[in-house]
């Protein structure tokens, strides 16, 4: 079974005392099954963000620890910073990863919850899915007035507290605890020690956009002049439409710019029914992005602080991007940017694509290729440096101890010792995956000239050699792990009848892995055959001997593959299976010769041709 995953991601109210953020984290790592995996201090937010993951009740229990740790060692009325909070625990949001679904994080929210109100005495708002009702969804509107004006909200009653007291307590604060998809922390930093350029950008970016202005807006649109909505007159924030009525304007709003402008109000606590007097409004660029600016002192810049609550929606490159302009129009520089906290290895893959797309670069290259180019496009190491592994939430890692982890030398070693595995299998899945490799390269090296189409194929074409690539390296170690469990299978006791049973089905079982692992290695290169044929024909003569190659060294994958899956059918007690498996293995020959003599042909005669037009006289 699959492990349930959950990602806590607390915000303490602390990012200064050293001390004071350890013993908070000392005590979430102290939970059995929970692995803190990030700690993210800052000294001008007054604020660390820390990331841990486990199975969902190690998760609560950690985040329960987190709560009450942070209530002994931070008094919220000495507590200062540029980021906005409630409580010595600000928020707690239950991010869902692997076998959990949000309505469980939830869940997860109002359990702790009704622990921390009950044990611990802290007023506690639900928020986003957890919310007790509509109002509350909203983070920004839970912690609306923050802690200084929390003994005024507790009073309110339409602000009573979800669990506990709806009494102020000084020391503790108010604390925020809900479920969400995963948020994304991002910092754009600008050339400029001016906290209010970074807000006047802030206030474009952000979804709940800002009050309209007119008249003097350049470069910075924060010195216009204030526009109010009037009988009669109704104006447009974002273009120089004014409709007689305000539903005319809404109805301007949502076709001229494809926006709610009553749901823009209410982001902005105006009551879309009243809306003579109010301020006009004019919407942000990017929906699921909060964005506000402030000043870092440890930098000596302005920063645009900006979460983005749907990654795949609204990207940080995306984000990045428009920044860059809108600090361009306004004289500034943006000098780089940081991720706080993690960010999922999709998110960060996905702007990698970008700027090598964006530079006329093929996508179809190694992972980290991707990531770095990310990390320099980005300027992800500007304030402070960017380690991948620590960083990437869900980067794929090769065990240590893995045999493709050795050197070149030290995995050739290791096959020739007089040992059974690693063999023949593994070699096989490594074949197979030198073979994608050759493939992706011999594409690479074509791509970039004029024909889009061709560009495209070309880029297709790598991008589906570098998944195979990856599987087949992976499948070097599947092989002997898969070879090693029948070996263990041999070695139970058969001295009863129950062992004897026990024994026989392990190895059935066991010879099945032994079987499918290479029939998996098989069909992979001969995807991987196919696309060095494909590479032969759509790249660049000069390196076509590179694409014979891949394509000699997939089939070597093939072979192997199925020679492997062969050998172990005489065990086998199923016959059904067996002549399944046979007929499966000799179709993926056939296909396999088939490809290899007809990528051997056309090589074989570019190759002649070429030599045949170096020997033609020049006249």
């Amino acid at each position: 079974m699959s492990r349930r995953l959950v990602e806590c991601v607390p915000n303490i109210s602390e990012g200064r005392d050293a001390a004071k953020i350890k013993a908070v984290t000392d005590a979430i790592a102290a939970v059995p099954g929970v692995e803190v995996l990030d700690v993210d201090p800052g000294a001008d937010t007054n604020r660390t963000v820390i990331t841990f993951v486990g199975e969902p009740e190690a998760v609560l229990e950690g985040a329960f620890r987190c709560i009450a740790e942070a209530a002994k060692v931070i008094d919220m009325a000495h507590q200062h910073g540029a980021h906005p909070r409630l409580g010595a625990t600000d928020v707690v949001p239950f991010v869902p990863v692997a076998g959990v679904s949000m309505a469980d994080c939830a869940e997860l929210a109002r359990r702790l919850g009704q622990r921390v109100g009950a044990e611990l005495g802290i007023p506690v708002y639900l928020y986003e899915a957890a919310a007790s009702r509509p109002e509350r969804r909203n983070l920004a509107d839970v912690r609306r007035g923050e802690y200084e004006g929390l003994a005024a909200k507790l009073r309110d009653a339409q602000w009573q507290p979800d669990f506990g007291p709806a009494a102020f307590n000084a020391r503790s604060g108010a604390t925020i605890i809900g479920a969400r998809e995963f948020l994304v922390a991002y910092n754009v930093t600008l050339n400029s020690g001016d906290k209010a350029h970074a807000t006047d950008i802030a206030f474009e970016l952000r979804e709940k956009g800002r009050v309209a202005r007119r008249g003097r807006t350049q470069p910075f649109y924060q010195t216009g002049e204030i526009q109010l909505y009037a009988e009669g007159s109704f104006p447009c924030g974002n273009c120089d439409f004014t409709g007689a009525t305000f539903d005319a304007t809404a109805a301007h709003c949502a076709s001229a710019h494809g926006y709610d402008l009553p749901e823009l109000l209410r982001l902005n606590d105006v009551d879309p029914a009243r809306p003579v007097g109010q301020k006009v409004r004019r919407r942000g660029l990017y929906g699921h992005c909060k964005a506000i600016g402030w000043y870092v002192d440890t930098y000596r810049r302005a920063q645009i602080s900006i979460n983005l609550t749907d990654y795949q929606q609204t990207a940080p490159h995306t984000v990045l991007e428009a920044t860059r302009r809108l600090a361009a129009e306004r004289g500034l520089v943006v000098t780089g940017s940081e991720i706080v906290g993690l960010v999922p290895f999709p998110c960060l893959v996905a702007s990698g694509r970008h700027y090598l797309q964006a530079m006329g670069k093929s996508t179809g290259v190694p992972v980290q290729d991707i990531l770095q180019t990310a990390v320099f496009s980005m300027g992800l190491s500007d304030v402070a440096p960017f380690d991948v592994e620590q960083k990437v939430l869900g980067l794929p890692k090769v065990d240590p101890k893995a045999l493709v982890a050795l050197p070149v030398h030290a995995f050739t070693d290791e096959v020739s010792r007089d040992t059974p595995a690693p063999g023949g299998g593994s070699i096989a899945a490594l074949a197979g995956s030198l073979g994608a490799a050759l493939a992706s390269m011999v594409a690479n090296l074509a791509h970039g000239g004029p024909d889009a189409a061709k560009n495209e194929s070309l880029v297709a074409l790598a991008e589906r050699a570098q998944v195979l690539k990856d599987r087949l390296m992976t499948a070097v170690d599947a092989d002997t792990q898969a070879f090693n469990a029948y070996m263990d299978a041999r070695r139970l006791p058969d001295s009863t009848p129950e062992q004897k049973a026990a024994r026989a089905a392990a190895l059935q079982a066991g010879l099945k892995i032994a079987i499918e692992v290479p029939l998996a290695t098989a069909q992979a290169s001969l995807e991987a055959l196919e696309l060095a044929g494909d590479a032969a024909r759509l790249g660049k003569v000069v390196s076509i001997s590179d694409a014979a190659v891949g394509a000699q060294m997939a089939f070597a994958g093939v072979r192997g593959g199925v020679w492997n899956v062969v050998i172990n059918l005489k065990d086998i007690s199923d016959p059904a299976y067996v002549d399944s498996m046979q007929a499966q293995a000799a179709q993926l020959l056939d296909r396999a010769t088939e490809q290899l003599a007809a990528i051997t042909a056309l090589v074989d005669q570019k190759l002649q041709d070429r030599i045949q037009k170096a020997r033609k006289p020049i006249t």
